[in-house]
């Protein structure tokens, strides 16, 4: 897929291309880190619930499990592991 980047100002491509390289390595810094944060929670807590946080999703949304303030709090932390991890697989399949 091809991306046009319109730019406005006195700006050259390079310049362009030097700023948006940054910010993409950045941003896949932020990523990783938010990564390991929020798969260290749910490796906490499927160590604690002995199962995996796929299948506590499967069993959360198809209302298997009580409403312990744990099952919001791991759902909240799979949630943002799975956007993050989308996040990084673009950032990773993006080249300047």
């Amino acid at each position: 897929m091809t991306l046009t980047v319109d730019i406005k100002g006195d700006f050259t491509p390079q310049e362009v291309s030097e700023v948006i390289r940054a910010a993409l390595e950045q941003n896949e810094r932020i990523a990783k880190y938010k990564i390991k944060k929020y798969s260290d929670i749910c490796g906490n807590f499927e160590n604690k619930y002995g199962m995996s946080s796929d299948l506590f999703v499967k069993k959360f949304d198809s209302g298997d499990l009580g409403d312990d303030e744990d099952f919001f709090d791991w759902y909240a932390a799979k949630r943002g592991l799975d956007i993050w991890d989308k996040k990084l697989k673009i950032i990773s399949g993006i080249q300047i």
